[in-house]
């Protein structure tokens, strides 16, 4: 695996990852109804730390063979509505709207396990974990999202975009 093109993928992971810290959860998402199963707070940051980290080794070991252009287009697709689900989310906290997104990243890395696992069982395998992670992501947005049914968004404005 070529050390400099796993750097390259990690920058873009951290990249979307830091959506996170410009759109903390905070005092508004504590006050929401969410499911008895939501994972505690102190898992979030330890799980998509883990995850950067192996989507980040899926890409620099696939980027290079023969044949990984789907497989470079859906990790491309994965980590770009990774970033943008945060903003919707957390920032704009549009519960419903973030969900389509959600759902889109759930194909994004499902596809993406799919075709790293076509090219390389290592990288197939890293991508396995965010699979079950995003999966769970996507039950909470739907679960919050219909436990707090009169939950108003925020506008772009208020937030300042």
């Amino acid at each position: 695996m070529d050390f400099v093109l796993f750097l390259i993928f990690l920058g873009a992971t951290f990249t979307a990852g830091a959506t996170g810290a410009l759109f903390p959860t905070g005092p508004w998402y504590q006050a929401l109804n969410k499911p008895s199963w939501t994972p505690p707070n102190w898992l979030f940051p330890i799980m998509w730390t883990s995850i950067y980290f192996l989507i980040a080794f899926a890409g620099a070991r696939v980027a290079p063979l023969e044949g990984s252009h789907y497989a470079m287009a859906f990790w491309a697709l994965q980590i770009a509505l990774n970033a943008l689900w945060t903003p919707v989310f957390f920032g704009l906290r549009r519960l419903r709207g973030a969900l389509p997104i959600m759902a889109g990243l759930w194909v994004a890395v499902a596809g993406a396990t799919a075709t790293h696992f076509a090219l390389d069982l290592w990288a197939g395998l890293a991508f396995v974990p965010y699979l079950v992670w995003v999966t769970i992501a996507a039950a909470l947005n739907l679960s919050v999202a219909r436990l707090n049914p009169n939950q108003q968004p925020l506008e772009p404005s208020k937030i300042g975009i």
